[in-house]
């Protein structure tokens, strides 16, 4: 009976050490990640408040270039009102299925002088960071 309560002992805890470490390794990615997927929304939005749509189009993810083509990207951004500044209000990193999820909250200024605030998905997409779904 003591050897059996011994060896429930010894399993439960080495499954706590294995849960610590897997929350301490998931929390070291998000972590890591914020300042990754900051940088990409902010050359995202900074391409398109220079009207350089070709850049902004190469940060999509795979996803949203099946949905715009370059040139119907570019006429979508450029659509009026424009987005003629941003800022950049909060990031946060998320895990689902094991793999890291940004989410940037922009303020938009589109060229009427409305603001908007929205929320920019981004992914981890082949070694790097890509803005995706419906940016602006």
């Amino acid at each position: 009976m003591r050897v059996g309560l011994v060896f429930a002992g010894v399993g439960v805890a080495l499954c706590c050490i294995g849960v610590t470490g897997l929350g301490v390794r998931n929390l070291q990615v998000v972590t890591q990640a914020a300042t990754p997927v900051r940088e990409t929304a902010d050359e995202f939005l900074r391409q398109v408040v220079l009207g350089d749509t070709g850049r902004a189009y190469d940060r999509l993810c795979a996803e949203a270039r099946k949905k715009w083509s370059e040139g119907g990207f570019e006429s979508w951004v450029r659509t009026p009102p424009e987005v003629r500044d941003y800022e950049i209000v909060d990031v946060s990193v998320t895990t689902r299925g094991g793999r890291p999820l940004g989410t940037v909250v922009v303020q938009l200024t589109r060229a009427s002088g409305v603001t908007e605030q929205r929320e920019l998905p981004v992914v981890q997409e082949d070694g790097g960071w890509r803005v995706c779904g419906d940016p602006l």
